[in-house]
């Protein structure tokens, strides 16, 4: 155990650790209880345990083992209640659950053997796959696993999503309680259905990556353990689905995009832009996990889609030693070929930033007006922080402050913000 800690340092530990463990927790109390719903609620149980406990008695050696093995004990409890023990389930209350729950309070519980649990692999997997069911909707099935995986707040999946936060919470509460009324298996489904939850898993683990790259809230602009997380599922998905291109393209896109994470703040944290990235600070080996993702993905000699084009763009940038010898006529025709494949308000918005680098500020300028009254685009800060950075280098200095000011009225990251005030500044101190 650490040392007594205060209140607030505590919360903040605890929230740390959640972030870390939530994921595998529910998905051991789901493979118990055999309800997402009910193992959500128990795993916030132990949550709640941790926070009142841990400021009286420290911080566990193994928190995570804490908070699994808390959150087992109420599972088995919740069970005995409802009379819906088995003849296993009783045994395991009787003889290891009674024993470790004493243990808990002396300081011998075996921690690391339930966080090690081998089954635990698994769960996380099995929970994607029980959170994008078909019985739920599209939207349904990224805000549940983004809330039961990524450990995301309702606040931060609204973000991501560009949508208002009592609908989230709708949606997440309307699907927990669909699954346990259809009573839905927790498995990875077989090969025939597997194909048709795919797209929508994909869509899950790389907004959970994106959460980590870019915070869309707080005072962090990077948020590794969510990164890592997404980067540990993809490469799973990619060996259970070994001819899906786009499983591939995604784990490629997330490797060479997480090369940079050295490179993307500087001393003080802030945000450094792609242009100025001290590129040898650079992960090269998984700038080549990268390429070799990529290269299994044009192997399956299967039609490429949108992960399959982006990582392709990712590699441009990694393939270049300096900003300056970027293929940005290369990137420029890929940003085309997916919005033929894959049409979206924010991939026009990021081609126009490669048009830009190849015929002008002025021609990514228009398209960039185009966009300026899309639905869609309405909150989201970088459409404002382009249009500044295009502004700013037509030599139209007050426009651009006014761009850049909005963007950072926009933005809910503290260092982002901060970065585009700068950036708003510079502009109005020429």
């Amino acid at each position: 155990m650490t040392d007594v800690l205060g209140e607030d340092e505590a919360r903040r530990t605890v929230e740390t650790v959640w972030r870390l463990e939530s994921a595998r927790i529910v998905g051991a109390l789901t493979r118990l209880v055999r309800d997402v719903g009910l193992a959500e609620e128990l795993a916030q149980d132990a949550l709640v345990a941790a926070l009142q406990d841990w400021p009286r008695i420290g911080v566990p050696d193994n928190p995570g083992g804490w908070l699994m093995l808390t959150a087992k004990h109420r599972a088995i409890d919740r069970l005995r209640r409802n009379d819906r023990l088995d003849a296993n389930v009783a045994q395991l209350g009787n003889s290891f659950a009674d024993r470790q729950r004493e243990a808990i309070h002396n300081g011998s519980a075996d921690f690391d053997a339930v966080i090690d649990d081998e089954d635990l692999t698994d769960d996380v997997l099995r929970l994607i796959f029980i959170a994008c069911h078909p019985v739920l909707p599209t939207p349904s099935r990224v805000a549940l696993t983004l809330r039961l995986v990524g450990g995301l707040t309702t606040e931060e999946i609204a973000r991501a999503f560009m949508v208002a936060e009592p609908t989230i919470a709708q949606r997440i509460v309307r699907a927990k309680r669909t699954l346990g009324e259809k009573r839905i298996a927790f498995e990875v489904p077989p090969a025939p259905e597997r194909a048709e939850r795919l797209a929508s898993v994909l869509e899950v683990v790389y907004l959970v990556f994106n959460e980590g790259y870019s915070a869309t809230v707080g005072d962090d602009w990077l948020r590794p353990d969510l990164c890592r997380e997404a980067l540990r599922l993809g490469r799973v998905l990619a060996e259970l689905a070994p001819d899906e291109p786009e499983v591939h393209g995604l784990a490629a896109l997330m490797e060479i995009q997480a090369s940079r994470f050295r490179a993307r703040v500087d001393l003080s944290g802030r945000p450094v832009p792609l242009a100025d990235q001290n590129r040898g600070r650079w992960d090269q080996l998984l700038i080549r996990r990268g390429f070799t993702a990529l290269l299994r993905a044009g192997s399956t000699n299967r039609p490429v889609g949108p992960y399959v084009l982006q990582a392709a763009i990712a590699a441009c940038h990694a393939q270049a030693r300096r900003a300056e010898d970027t293929d940005w006529e290369r990137i420029a025709a890929l940003y085309q070929t997916l919005l033929h494949v894959a049409p979206s308000p924010v991939a026009r918005l990021n081609c126009a930033v490669a048009v830009s680098m190849t015929s002008g500020p002025e021609a990514g300028l228009s398209i960039v007006d185009e966009l300026t009254g899309h639905s869609a685009l309405r909150d989201y800060h970088l459409l404002p922080a382009v249009r500044g950075d295009l502004l700013a280098k037509l030599g139209r200095m007050d426009e651009a402050r006014v761009e850049f000011e909005r963007a950072a009225q926009l933005t809910r990251n503290a260092p982002e913000r901060e970065a585009l005030l700068r950036r708003a500044y510079a502009a109005g101190a020429v």
